[in-house]
């Protein structure tokens, strides 16, 4: 990828200050961009970089005034920060552009593949698999038999889909995803010892979700374990057979939740979150960090932190008081001496 200033400033509705005729060929950031490089400043905290950085061209505000000479080509936009982004997408697009199928891979006969995928070297694609138009599916993915995939999803390596579960649009899910595994079911016998229980259902995501690496979303015993439309997963995240989480909820990373939970639409869950079986959280909820839910959540758009989890608010005003302990525990060892003493005297 290599671009001009001039050409950027097209991409961005921008204007060049200095040689239009640079050229760049990555992006980095300020205080370690060298020769180039394109980078930008949306923070005045680090303007000082600026002044000594190699890049070869910074993206800056329209209103920003340089308070010292400056080396770089300046790109002047509305907004450096959504400029950038811009620049990310497009530079992340062109690297992640594959094209054709390579070879050694496996597409069973009954299976279909949409127009204009990618499907990588050691890529497997079983018996009734259908996948949609614009996907790419990246070396060392395992697609089932009757998996669904929409259009423009993208399986990256290692990524498992096991059989008949149900991916919808522009969905992507990142390297050692497992979507469908059996769910944690057994039955326990009278000496002890479990028996398994089938779990026949399968895993739908809907369009627009984004499944983090070596996250793990169970199939459903019976019926669908559903990740609706919108959802973001982190890493390292445990998803339980028959949960349902509902659009535009966010999970951080190592978070659990198990089986038959009801999640509903933009929730938050923070990183190491542990969540009951057979419960409700209502819309907008807010869990913080390394929280334990235990019971249903039915008030909507309340954070809610410890463990078992309380009200935000409940929480820490209840740590008010812990961290005051030692302080309450040497106030109630003088108020035992001063009863002690009045007692004495008493007699």
């Amino acid at each position: 990828m290599q671009f001009t200033a001039h050409e950027i400033s097209l991409l961005l509705n921008g204007t060049v200050e200095g040689d239009p005729q640079v050229t760049v060929n990555r992006l980095a950031k300020i205080e370690e961009a060298t020769a180039g490089a394109i980078s930008f400043l949306a923070n005045p905290k680090y303007e000082q970089y600026l002044y000594t950085t190699d890049a070869s061209a910074v993206l800056v505000n329209n209103d920003f005034v340089a308070a010292e000479p400056v080396k770089a080509t300046l790109i002047r936009v509305d907004n450096a920060y959504s400029a950038i982004t811009i620049l990310l997408e497009k530079y992340n697009t062109i690297k992640l552009n594959k094209s054709g199928i390579e070879q050694p891979s496996f597409i069973h006969p009954t299976a279909k593949v949409g127009d204009d995928c990618y499907v990588g070297a050691f890529a497997y694609i079983g018996p009734g698999a259908r996948i949609g138009k614009k996907c790419k599916i990246y070396p060392n993915v395992y697609i089932a038999d009757n998996v669904v995939l929409g259009d423009n999803v993208t399986l990256f390596p290692g990524v498992v889909v096991y059989f008949d579960c149900v991916i919808g649009n522009n969905v992507i899910v990142h390297s050692g995803a497992i979507i469908g595994s059996d769910g944690f079911g057994f039955a326990p016998n009278p000496d002890g010892t479990y028996s398994k229980i089938a779990q026949i259902g399968n895993v739908v995501l809907e369009d627009d979700v984004e499944i983090g690496s070596n996250t793990t979303i169970d199939r459903a015993t019976m019926g669908s374990t559903v990740i609706r439309k919108g959802v973001k997963l982190d890493n390292l995240i445990q998803i339980a057979h028959n949960v349902e989480i509902g659009a535009n909820t966010v999970i951080a990373a190592q978070t659990g939740v198990s089986g038959s939970t009801k999640i509903s639409e933009n929730v938050i869950l923070g990183g190491q979150v542990g969540v009951v079986g057979h419960i409700s959280i209502a819309k907008g909820t807010q869990v913080q960090a390394q929280s334990g839910v235990s019971r249903t959540i039915t008030e909507e758009n309340k954070k809610w932190m410890g463990s078992p989890a309380t009200s935000y608010g409940d929480h820490m005003r209840s740590q008010v008081v812990v961290n005051r302990l030692p302080e309450l525990e040497k106030k109630i060892s003088e108020l035992e001496k001063v009863i002690a003493e009045l007692k004495k005297n008493a007699h």
